[in-house]
C-alpha cells in the first residue's frame, strides 16, 4: 500500500508564527514558529519542561496562547471559540497520554463519545457499528469493544485511545507520548500501527515523543523545542548536523546511537 501520495505544493496543515505561552511570570514559549507539511509524521523532541504537551495544547484550542497565530487545516483558531462551529476540532483526533479514557466507559462506548456529540442523528447501531469498526482498525479484538478500561492491559488502552481519536475520521492526529510505559516490542508494534494507519488513511500526524526509535523509525521529519521556541526542523542527518549541543546530545548520547544502529540494521 503506497498510501495518499501528497504534493509538496499543498498547503501545510498547521503553520504557527511567534506563538507565546506563559503561565503567570513563568515563559513556556517566546517567538515559537512551526510549520506541519500535510502527510506528513513530525516528531516533536524537547527536555523535561520544554513545553512539547503545552505546543499540542495550543494547537487544539485547550491553551489560550500569550500571543502569537495559529492556522490549523487553513483556519486561524486563536482567539477563536472552537465549539462555536468552525467545524475545525472534528478534523482532528487526539491521543493524550495514558489514553484518558471514560474510566465508567466500554472501549465500544468511549469511542461513541465524539460521534454523539457531532452526530447525534446517527442511529444507535449505526454508532456501535463504526465504534466497532474503529476498534479492530488499532489491531484490538472484537472483544474488546465490551470491555472496561480497567480490563485492558497499557498497550491496548493505548490502542483503545487511538480507536476514539480516529472516531470522526479525522486528517490530522495528535499523539501524545503514545508509546511511554510500553516494553520495547509494545511500542515497535504501536510505531508500525501509527506508520500504517497514516498511509492507509492519508493521515497527518503530530508525535511527541522522547523514543528514539519511534523517532528514526516512522518520523518524516523532526522539531526540536529548546531555549522557549523551535530551534530546527528537518530529518535526523539535517539536525545533527546543525551542531547544536542539546541536538549533538540527544541524537549521539548512548541511546540515540543505540536507536541509530537498531534502524540501521532494520534497513538492511
Amino acid at each position: 500500500m503506497t498510501g495518499h501520495i501528497h504534493s509538496p505544493d499543498e498547503p501545510p496543515v498547521i503553520v504557527i508564527e511567534g506563538l507565546a505561552n506563559r503561565f503567570g511570570s513563568f515563559v513556556v514559549h517566546e517567538d515559537l514558529d512551526l510549520t506541519v507539511r500535510r502527510g506528513e509524521i513530525l516528531g516533536v523532541v524537547g527536555g523535561s519542561g520544554s513545553g512539547k504537551s503545552v505546543l499540542m495544547r495550543s494547537i487544539i484550542g485547550l491553551q489560550r496562547p500569550a500571543a502569537g497565530r495559529i492556522d490549523v487545516l487553513g483556519r486561524t483558531i486563536t482567539g477563536v471559540d472552537l465549539d462555536s462551529g468552525i467545524g475545525v476540532r472534528r478534523r482532528w483526533g487526539v491521543l493524550f497520554q495514558g489514553g484518558a479514557l471514560f474510566s465508567t466507559l466500554t472501549v465500544g462506548e468511549n469511542v461513541e463519545v465524539a460521534l454523539r456529540k457531532y452526530y447525534p442523528d446517527l442511529s444507535p447501531e449505526l454508532r456501535a457499528e463504526i465504534a466497532r469498526y474503529k476498534v479492530l482498525l488499532t489491531g484490538l479484538p472484537e472483544s474488546a469493544v465490551a470491555k472496561y478500561p480497567s480490563e485492558l492491559s497499557g498497550g491496548m488502552k493505548k490502542r483503545a485511545g487511538l480507536a476514539r481519536a480516529l472516531a470522526l475520521d479525522p486528517e490530522l492526529l495528535f499523539l501524545d507520548e503514545p508509546t511511554a510505559g510500553l516494553d520495547p516490542i509494545g511500542a515497535a508494534n504501536f510505531d508500525r500501527l501509527t506508520r500504517d494507519l497514516k498511509e492507509t488513511l492519508g493521515l497527518t500526524v503530530f508525535l511527541i515523543t522522547h523514543d528514539l526509535d519511534t523517532l528514526y523509525e516512522i518520523c518524516d521529519r523532526v522539531a526540536v523545542i529548546a531555549e522557549k521556541r523551535i530551534i530546527a526542523v528537518g530529518t535526523i542527518p539535517e539536525l545533527i548536523a546543525t551542531g547544536h549541543p542539546w541536538i549533538e546530545e540527544y541524537f549521539n548520547g548512548p541511546r540515540g546511537r543505540a536507536a541509530h544502529a537498531a534502524h540501521m540494521r532494520g534497513e538492511k
